[in-house]
């Protein structure tokens, strides 16, 4: 269904002589088979909404090549956008238009009969839980139900290949485990290939089939997310003692079978090749050697560990410094400046 290789997209900034090339995508390959439901994760400003506007006809590569849908998203972008469903992270729903109209009207657009339309927006409707809300507005409705309106705009016109671009932001826990079950329900009922960018660890580990991660402009791994964390060196233990003076013997008991071993406060922790193996044996250890224990956990790899693995720093922290310093992704205007 997506095709890619070597896409670049590079941006300049400043005027005149003080102009500054930015790499924002920076030879990405993705490919993704019919069926899939890929999670493409990175923290924000790593360059995965401007690949998405790329592979989606919205922005033209600078280099490298793409096929969606079997259509090439430079020569054929009109194929492309014939053939996919796109939903922005922004919303495509005028806040005061009837919600019905306003499925109907895209569903038009495609091509579409009235009589069609009508008929496939109320099974939209009823699919993803919104029934009863065909002639209300959305403004009057939920950031849940925008959302589910959102998606069904996206699924008008029954694209095989569906974009979601950080479908849940700003979204409740409640509203965005409901919404998990209705983009889950896209491939498990109706066989729709999905392609999400999301900066949300759990998100992406239980919908993904298989995760991208980007970082810098590039893509650093590619995998399923169990395979991924197998190459994060074992689960993270984690002993708090219950006296100061415990901690010396913790630590050498821990730190003859854990690797990347640290020491805060109280907690000393490491890493440990299947730890529910040998963790008895170590508590038989700690217990021999006079250390008492106010608590031990026992943690398996997240999404999060193969990031810091593979780049050295978190997710989480990298996507905080980020934010902190406004290094967003480039804008609109910044799009229309010379490339």
């Amino acid at each position: 269904m997506i095709h890619a290789r070597g896409l670049v997209q590079t941006f300049h900034t400043g005027q005149g002589k003080k102009k500054t090339e930015v790499r924002a995508v920076d030879g990405v390959d993705i490919d993704v088979a019919e069926g899939e439901v890929v999670g493409f994760l990175g923290p924000n400003g790593a360059g995965k909404t401007t690949t998405l506007r790329m592979l989606t006809t919205l922005l033209k590569p600078t280099a490298g090549t793409a096929t969606v849908a079997g259509f090439d998203v430079a020569t054929q972008s009109q194929d492309v956008r014939r053939s996919i469903g796109y939903v922005s992270q922004a919303g495509s729903t005028f806040s005061s238009a009837i919600a019905g109209d306003e499925v109907m009207d895209h569903g038009m657009l495609y091509g579409m009969s009235r009589r069609d339309a009508e008929r496939r927006g109320k099974e939209l409707f009823e699919q993803l839980d919104l029934p009863g809300l065909w002639r209300r507005m959305p403004k009057n409705m939920s950031g849940g139900q925008k959302r589910r309106l959102d998606i069904a705009m996206g699924l008008i016109h029954e694209p095989n290949l569906v974009f979601l671009d950080e479908p849940t932001t700003g979204l409740d826990p409640q509203a965005r485990a409901n919404l998990w079950q209705h983009i889950a329900g896209l491939r498990a009922k109706q066989g729709v290939t999905v392609f999400l960018t999301t900066h949300y660890l759990d998100e992406a580990d239980h919908l993904a089939d298989r995760i991208v991660i980007i970082d810098k402009g590039r893509i650093v791994a590619s995998d399923t997310a169990d395979n991924l964390k197998a190459q994060v060196s074992g689960d993270l233990v984690d002993l708090e003692v219950a006296g100061d003076d415990q901690v010396a013997v913790a630590r050498d008991k821990l730190g003859s079978i854990a690797a990347d071993l640290e020491v805060e406060g109280r907690h000393v922790r490491g890493r440990v090749q299947r730890a529910g193996r040998v963790v008895p044996g170590l508590l038989r250890d700690l217990d021999a050697g006079g250390v008492a224990l106010d608590s031990i956990e026992v943690l398996r790899p997240t999404l999060d560990d193969v990031f810091l693995t593979l780049t050295g720093r978190s997710l989480r922290d990298a996507e905080a410094a980020e934010e902190g310093a406004d290094a967003e992704e480039p804008t609109d205007e910044l799009e229309g400046a010379t490339r």
